[in-house]
């Protein structure tokens, strides 16, 4: 009999695991279940995270392309929360296409991520906590410099926040210049 109850127990155990396993491994649709980071999860009712709002913007399509080559997607897409400082299409525009095209290149990866890096901060600051000669360490490990004058806010005397939009993980001050780091010594 006791040989009887362990035989059954382990069958039970295998079957559990296999179960287990198999579940883990497909969707609810059976197809296999695709991977990725939070930037991989669907909701369309909750409010988007900071690469979302990227996503969502017509005038933010350099942005995520950058984004998507740094390989910057996932690590924006978590909880946070950031301040991310998103330059317009027009501001890359202003960047000479040469240095874009080479900044997208794998190759140069690790300089677009200093530079894209250097857009963010690991907190989530609305406009009103900006205080002129304001000092903001960014995720690259380099400083920018907020001025206020007559209610206008700009970065390091080169960009202005034209707009803000919360997100779940933060927010997302649009800008009109792309911020480019200080070089290394």
């Amino acid at each position: 009999m006791k040989q009887l109850l362990r035989s059954f127990f382990a069958i039970s155990l295998v079957i559990l695991i296999s179960c287990n396993t198999q579940e883990s491994t497909t969707s609810s649709n059976g197809d296999a279940a695709t991977a990725g980071g939070q930037e991989a999860v669907s909701d369309d009712e909750s409010q988007k995270d900071v690469v979302k709002v990227a996503v969502g913007s017509k005038d933010h399509t350099t942005l995520v392309a950058a984004l998507k080559q740094a390989e910057l997607v996932t690590a924006l897409s978590n909880a946070g929360p950031f301040t991310v400082f998103a330059p317009v299409n027009a501001a890359f525009d202003k960047v000479p296409k040469a240095t874009l095209d080479e900044l997208m290149t794998n190759e140069k990866k690790a300089d677009l991520q200093n530079i894209l890096q250097y857009h963010v901060t690991t907190s989530s600051l609305k406009t009103e906590y900006f205080t002129d000669g304001q000092v903001l360490g960014m995720v690259n490990g380099d400083n920018i410099t907020v001025s206020v004058k007559d209610g206008k806010i700009m970065l390091n005397g080169t960009a202005t926040i034209i707009a803000s939009v919360p997100a779940s993980n933060g927010i997302v001050h649009v800008v009109d210049a792309v911020l480019l780091p200080p070089a290394k010594k």
